[in-house]
């Protein structure tokens, strides 16, 4: 059985990811996802998360490509996950292009796919932002929307 493995957050999740799900499982057998902690993301990217860890493991998990959710708690860990879980193909999005490569020392195949190139959760983020006022908030609550198409 071919093992295969990506790591991301998850948060947002969106097409472009599902894409790349997709095309991860299609290098192999057993899809491993590995989805970046709260602390994690919050100590070592500085990123905030609108998605709690649970949150985001439970959305991938009902993804039909995906096999294993784990959690990512550290950078170093890709090197002991390569042997813990018996990997052979390292996947990740293209925007991380050489940063991976010394996994290759570890044995296991590193492939960077290209992402889709029009969507990504920071694009979310700003085209929401953009969207909605200054605040961010919506400038129409349910309340002041007519639902009866007779009226």
């Amino acid at each position: 059985m071919k093992r295969v493995i990506t790591y991301g957050t998850f948060d947002l999740l969106h097409y472009g990811h599902i894409n790349l799900l997709k095309r991860a499982k299609a290098l192999g057998d057993y899809l491993i996802v590995v989805v970046s902690t709260d602390e994690f993301n919050w100590n070592e990217k500085h990123k905030k998360c609108y998605f709690t860890y649970e949150q985001r493991k439970a959305l991938v998990e009902a993804i039909r490509y995906v096999d294993l959710v784990i959690p990512e708690e550290n950078w170093s860990q890709k090197r002991t996950d390569m042997h813990e879980y018996h990997i052979d193909t390292f996947v990740m999005g293209d925007d991380w292009k050489g940063k991976f490569d010394f996994l290759k020392e570890e044995g296991v195949d590193v492939v960077y796919l290209p992402r889709t190139p029009e969507i990504s959760s920071s694009q979310i983020k700003k085209d929401l932002y953009d969207a909605n006022s200054a605040d961010g908030e919506s400038k129409v609550n349910h309340d002041e929307i007519n639902t009866n198409p007779r009226n």
